[in-house]
């Protein structure tokens, strides 16, 4: 029997490449990959070819506490007062 862990809402979660994030927010995909190794932005590393994956509930957090900081990140709109 195989186990596993996650609810559904995770597992069908949608999980973006490095370079889907980066064409969103129009970034070098290296911008995006210092942010993972640093820990700025949550991801998973799956080695080879596939690299990292984020979750679209970690890109929507980091984005999030984006928003509310001086500058925000390039890409990212401001709400405005």
């Amino acid at each position: 029997m195989t186990h596993t862990t996650g609810t559904l809402a995770e597992v069908q979660e949608r999980w973006y490449t490095v370079q889907e994030i980066a064409e969103r927010l129009r970034m070098n995909p290296q911008t995006i990959r210092r942010w993972l190794r640093y820990g700025d932005l949550h991801g998973h590393y799956f080695g080879g070819p596939a690299g990292w994956r984020v979750r679209e509930s970690d890109l929507e957090a980091f984005l999030e506490a984006r928003r509310g900081t001086p500058g925000g990140a390039p890409g990212i709109e401001q709400d405005q007062p």
